[in-house]
């Protein structure tokens, strides 16, 4: 009884470690713009342009954190694009657990649509969980997958990607059809140039992609952005 009692104490004291280094910025995860300065950030979950309408728990200041290795990449990304007068703005990097927790609760009250208009116009707020749109986990929480787009290095302003980002539907999706022959190209330059670096898309969203080579597939952290 003794040993159990030890046992189940360590096994308990262990995982309150665990949870506790979860809570803290790793040393391999790194700020983006300090291996890359010269990338564009906006970061849409610091404010309330986003489809909460609402500044999002655990962003308390608008930086862009990765991996080590995912900013490297990113690093390439961006200086194969400069090369084309092109460079990339961020949405969003790593994401804290509590992050995704608020957005399952938003998505639960089923009267808070302020910003319905604007990023899910055509489906009915109760049915984001169930399309997909609202997920428990995210691979965000993990460090090595970030939102994305191209901007002109000429104006800084944004190229034409035939949808907005986090537009919940149709448009959203790699392979949606009515677009024009500029914007099916602009999507395919960013998406070459992310996967020749190592990273992969995600089919419904053009913005979003993954560090193939990622260090933390299962590990979803919850350390504050900030």
């Amino acid at each position: 009884m003794k040993f159990n009692l030890c046992l189940t104490f360590g096994l308990s004291l262990f995982t309150l470690c665990l949870r506790g280094q979860e809570k803290i910025m790793p040393s391999d995860f790194v700020y983006v713009k300090d291996i890359i300065p010269t990338i564009s950030l906006e970061m849409r979950y610091f404010g309330s342009h986003n489809f909460t309408g609402r500044p999002i728990k655990g962003y308390e200041k608008p930086v862009a954190i990765l991996t080590k290795r995912a900013a490297l990449a990113l690093q390439q990304v961006e200086n194969h694009l400069n090369k084309k007068g092109l460079g990339l703005k961020i949405f969003d990097a790593y994401r804290p657990q509590r992050a995704v927790d608020n957005f399952k609760t938003w998505s639960l009250n089923t009267n808070d649509t302020i910003a319905k208009k604007e990023f899910y116009p055509l489906i009915n707020k109760k049915n984001l969980f169930n399309l997909g749109f609202i997920a428990s986990k995210s691979g965000h929480s993990r460090g090595s997958t970030v939102d994305l787009t191209l901007i002109s290095l000429k104006d800084q302003k944004e190229i034409d990607m035939g949808g907005p980002f986090d537009f919940f539907g149709a448009v959203s999706h790699h392979q949606y059809a009515n677009l024009t022959a500029q914007q099916k190209e602009n999507r395919k330059i960013l998406k070459e140039a992310m996967a020749k670096f190592g990273f992969k898309a995600y089919d419904k969203e053009w913005w979003h992609y993954t560090l193939q080579d990622e260090p933390y597939r299962k590990t979803y952290f919850d350390f504050i952005v900030k």
